[in-house]
């Protein structure tokens, strides 16, 4: 099955990618920029498009991101610390980011005669945003099948969608991911500041996996303190 993964530059696509390289015909990376902070990332997805020997394609949705305003990840407002699934997340979120980025990757596949568009969401996502959850995936497929039909059959491929990122983590070490050269933070620094949620959740991804977590963080071990106030909240 000839395959396109949607690849940010993360732990998530990058491994995604891997595994895809692994279990089927991987034909290419696609990246977005939609004016993120932390576009670093895209250079990370270049790195494993050249490792993995495919091609690697970058779109432009710089235009389009400045009319999604309000998200720390695109505007002047602060990314917050703390665990991934607190509320505070929410400003995180960009608006119908998946949902753009994956309609246009199964343009790019239709196009280009591949089988499946791959994309990393997983279980963690699901507390923040809405278009990382299995309703979502499945709603999306379905609509593509009505704006595709009678032109090409393209297939939505999530396997981790109900798994964690821990399982992420252990999945790329049986891949044999080089987990160094992946890209999570959200401030986009010359570091990973260990601090936001994407720092704190694969920080906590390495642990719960039991596999050394070879990232350099500002502040490697504020993840205990913000899980811990999570899970203290919780209870």
């Amino acid at each position: 099955m000839k395959t396109i993964v949607v690849c940010s530059g993360g732990l998530d696509s990058v491994t995604l990618a891997h595994r895809i390289a692994a279990e089927a015909t991987l034909v290419g990376l696609l990246s977005f920029d939609y004016g993120q902070r932390h576009k670093k990332e895209i250079t990370f997805a270049a790195r494993a498009a050249e490792r993995l020997g495919v091609p690697h394609d970058v779109i432009d949705l710089s235009p389009v991101g400045r009319h999604l305003t309000g998200s720390a990840l695109t505007d002047d407002v602060d990314v917050p610390d703390g665990h991934y699934a607190e509320e505070t997340m929410k400003t995180t979120v960009v608006p119908n980011r998946n949902a753009i980025m994956l309609a246009v990757a199964f343009g790019l596949a239709a196009a280009r005669g591949a089988d499946a568009v791959a994309a990393a969401v997983h279980g963690g996502d699901h507390f923040i945003y809405p278009d990382c959850r299995p309703g979502f995936i499945d709603a999306f497929q379905a609509m593509q099948d009505r704006a595709l039909e009678g032109y090409a059959s393209v297939r939505l491929v999530t396997p981790y969608v109900t798994r964690s990122k821990a399982d992420i983590v252990a999945d790329g070490a049986r891949l044999s991911v080089p987990f160094a050269q992946t890209w999570s933070c959200y401030k986009g620094g010359v570091r990973h500041c260990g601090r936001c949620g994407t720092c704190v959740e694969r920080r906590e991804a390495f642990h719960l996996a039991g596999i050394a977590d070879p990232t350099d963080y500002e502040d490697p071990d504020f993840w205990q303190a913000a899980t811990s106030a999570y899970a203290a909240r919780e209870v």
